[in-house]
């Protein structure tokens, strides 16, 4: 039986995750800060799928709650075969801004918790000679809008660079880079979305399925959809005073 550990998994592309893997048969850990929807999550699919769920209400923005969900990777009698770190959020806030609170914010989740959460389950998993490390960047990775695009490309280099260091112990690591999904996500910071053309959406069902794929495959990078990755085709090869050029367009559209 595998068992599969998701940080914020109540909510857009981490539910998805959460649901396609209870349905597939691998028992649940899901860290998220609501302990309300936590519960009716795993209400939802222990009822659904008959496996077991456990919960655990962590802000990964706070030292010590990271620090607990480590512990529960590294665990040998209760061991996490698939880690999903997928906690995060928009981040619109200026570079140049004068409160620098909400960038600090955001690398205490999106980048200190997948460091130290992927450092202790590829620890835990080189050790066992197998396990899956999933790490949700983004296709910001690839353009330059402020904050958010430099953490993502973060995630993005840190995850091919664990890939690297486990190579060959059995330990499969994986940054997916999804462009526009249909979740919550814009919503809750307060992006604008209404100059995003149609064709430009995922479903976050979609996204996670192609995501499975593609670790089934041992790709490192996962990018969903035929037109991402033929537009992340061009982006890779466009002289970088281009993709500033182009982020700043995306840039504009999204406040």
């Amino acid at each position: 039986m595998t068992t599969a550990l998701v940080t914020g998994g109540t909510s857009g592309i981490g539910a998805a995750f959460a649901r396609a893997l209870a349905a597939r048969g691998d028992d649940l850990v899901l860290v998220a800060r609501d302990a309300t929807r936590l519960a009716e999550m795993a209400s939802e699919l222990t009822n659904a799928h008959a496996i077991e769920v456990e919960v655990m209400s962590a802000d990964l923005a706070d030292s010590d709650d990271v620090l607990r969900v480590a512990g529960r990777l590294a665990s040998t009698e209760q061991p996490i075969d698939l880690l999903v770190s997928n906690a995060g959020f928009g981040l619109t806030h200026a570079l140049t801004a004068a409160d620098m609170r909400p960038h600090e914010h955001a690398i205490d989740v999106m980048i200190r918790a997948v460091l130290i959460l992927g450092g202790a389950a590829g620890r835990a998993m080189k050790a066992r000679g197998h396990g899956t490390i999933i790490n949700v960047s983004s296709t910001a990775t690839f353009v330059t809008m402020g904050g958010y695009s430099a953490i993502k490309s973060w995630v993005t280099v840190y995850t091919e660079g664990l890939a690297n260091e486990l190579r060959g112990t059995g330990v499969q690591v994986t940054a997916l880079c999804p462009g526009w999904v249909r979740t919550e996500f814009h919503q809750r910071a307060d992006i604008r979305t209404s100059a995003i053309p149609k064709h430009l959406w995922l479903q976050a069902d979609r996204v996670v399925a192609e995501c499975l794929d593609d670790v089934a495959k041992h790709k490192v990078i996962s990018i969903p959809s035929k037109r991402y990755r033929a537009l992340i085709f061009i982006a890779r090869h466009l002289p970088r005073s281009a993709i500033r050029a182009v982020s700043v367009k995306l840039s504009s559209g999204r406040h």
